[in-house]
Order: C-alpha cells, then sequence, then structure tokens
C-alpha cells in the first residue's frame, strides 16, 4: 500500500489547505460590513455604502449574500463563530475545574462587555423582531451553543467526582447569567456605560466561581 493510500481520511481532512479566493474576498466583505453596521446603523446603512468601503460593487454583494439582510446575518455568524472559538479553547484545556471555569468566565466577560459586541448585540435586539432569523442565528451560535459547551464540560467533570450536581445544564446557565447578566444587561440599556477594567472582571469573575463551587464543587479534603 502506497503512503498516500494508507493515510486516514480524517487525517487528511484535518491538513490545513489553501482558502479560496473567493472565501477569502467574502470574508473581506463581510468584515468591512460589521464596521459599517456598527458605525451607521442596520437601517441608514445601504449595500451602495458597504461596497464603496469594501471596494466592491453591489452586484458582488448581491452574488454573495442576496440582500442586506443577508449581509448583516452573516456578520453576525461571524461574529458569534469568532466567540465560540475562543471560549471553546478555554473549555477544551486539560485544567481542574476551577482554573477553567475562571479562565472562561474571564474571557467570557471581557468578550460581552467589549464595544464591538456590545454594539452589535444592541443591533441584534433592534432588527430581531422585524427579522427574527437574525436572532435565531445569533442565539443559536452565541449562547446556546456556550451553554451546550458548558454543560459537556461540567458532564465531564460530574465524571471525575470534580462537579456533584444533578443537572449540569441548569447549573452551565446558572454560571453564565452570574458571571454576565448584570453587565450584558448595562451595555444592551445604557448608551455609554462605564467600563469594565480587567481587574474587575477578574474580581467578579473570582466571586462567582468561588460561590459556584461552593454549591457544585467537591469538599476539600481534611
Amino acid at each position: 500500500m502506497s503512503a498516500k493510500s494508507s493515510r486516514s481520511p480524517a487525517a487528511t481532512c484535518m491538513e490545513p489547505g489553501p482558502v479560496p479566493r473567493g472565501a477569502r474576498r467574502r470574508d473581506a466583505i463581510v468584515g468591512v460590513a460589521e464596521g459599517v453596521f456598527l458605525a451607521q446603523g442596520f437601517t441608514e446603512t445601504t449595500m451602495r455604502d458597504i461596497a464603496a468601503r469594501a471596494g466592491a460593487s453591489k452586484e458582488t454583494l448581491y452574488r454573495h449574500f442576496g440582500s442586506k439582510e443577508g449581509l448583516f446575518a452573516e456578520v453576525v455568524s461571524n461574529r458569534a463563530r469568532m466567540l465560540r472559538g475562543r471560549l471553546d479553547a478555554d473549555l477544551e484545556r486539560p485544567n481542574a475545574l476551577p482554573a477553567v471555569l475562571r479562565d472562561f468566565g474571564i474571557n467570557l466577560l471581557e468578550a460581552m462587555t467589549s464595544p464591538e459586541v456590545s454594539a452589535l448585540l444592541r443591533l441584534v435586539v433592534a432588527e430581531a423582531p422585524r427579522d427574527p432569523a437574525i436572532g435565531r442565528i445569533f442565539y443559536a451560535l452565541g449562547p446556546e451553543r456556550t451553554r451546550e459547551r458548558l454543560t459537556e464540560l461540567l458532564e465531564a467533570a460530574r465524571s471525575r467526582g470534580e462537579f456533584l450536581g444533578d443537572k449540569p445544564g441548569l447549573a452551565a446557565s446558572i454560571f453564565l447569567g452570574a458571571v454576565t447578566s448584570q453587565a450584558h444587561t448595562a451595555r444592551l440599556v445604557l448608551q455609554d456605560p462605564p467600563p469594565m477594567g480587567r481587574d474587575e472582571i477578574e474580581e467578579r469573575v473570582t466571586e462567582v466561581v468561588a460561590m459556584f463551587l461552593l454549591r457544585y464543587g467537591r469538599p476539600a479534603a481534611g
């Protein structure tokens, strides 16, 4: 058997390959569009505005995305995937549960209080009543996927005896709410909420982790 034929399909699929030019161009347009939407709002933004900023024609935008709504949905999907990728990396580290929860919580709160994400969330909330699919896309790829991944982590921790709760899904929701709720709400309803510094973020997450482990963690020996 030749070396080529002995390679497994999984190994072949995991090998990085060149990104097609069309895909790179599409990604570049999505990045430009996000900036325009955040600066001007959904209603005030036109496909002509985005095309001009991206150095593309309106025809190119319509060919790739179909409509302004389709392009905005792609912006929302892209940002949600970016956030998910960063948080997934925290949950995949082979650390003890307290360390994983702390790192995950800090990165989550930093992301959710960043100006870019806060502005995009306000746009999603404003646009979702008119186009519910946009809200569903962001929720499924962002908050819901994050809750599912944290639930999986807690289920694995329960099998090791690190997590003692009976309902990992409920516990995951409680943890996420405790980390983000107040800061998240402030950024949705206030025009200029005070920024959260790194020290404040770490202090909040440390307290949340301590309370969470008091309820669900393995008691210290002694």
